[in-house]
């Protein structure tokens, strides 16, 4: 079974051409579950460099399903056995503000559309620089 994967290496995503942010906007929690941007925005600025893109897009999968740690292996297999929309499609990029760093391994930090470090990066010449997916067609 072919398997696919949403990481990057020395790339950065930049925030989507219509997103309204201004800047990095913490995600909104919602009372009767946790949102996608929630989950994404925990995972990531809790632990910048520790995960990758696809351990970040299995994790909002499993949680917005209820799996069990034991349930993981298989579901993940079968997750990444079709293509996933990568973190050019996160609420994060397109609605919150935030650009997404992979670094050399793979692995990603947040970084908020108004700060010194997301133009840097955004400027950065040994980087792919991507646009995130705007919200609305032109």
């Amino acid at each position: 079974m072919k398997v696919h994967t949403t990481n990057y290496e020395n790339t950065f995503i930049e925030v989507a051409e219509d997103c309204p942010a201004v800047s990095g906007e913490i995600p909104k929690q919602k009372a009767e579950a946790r949102t996608i941007a929630a989950i994404e925005f925990e995972m990531i600025s809790k632990h910048p460099y520790q995960y990758t893109s696809d351990d970040v897009l299995f994790q909002v999968f499993a949680d917005k399903n209820d799996l069990t740690k034991s349930e993981y292996e298989e579901a993940r297999e079968k997750f990444f056995s079709k293509g996933q929309a990568c973190l050019s499609a996160s609420p994060l990029t397109k609605r919150y503000g935030w650009g997404v760093h992979h670094n050399e391994k793979g692995k990603i930090a947040l970084f908020g559309r108004e700060t010194d470090d997301y133009q840097k990066l955004l400027n950065d010449k040994n980087l792919k620089v991507v646009k995130a997916m705007r919200s609305s067609r032109k």
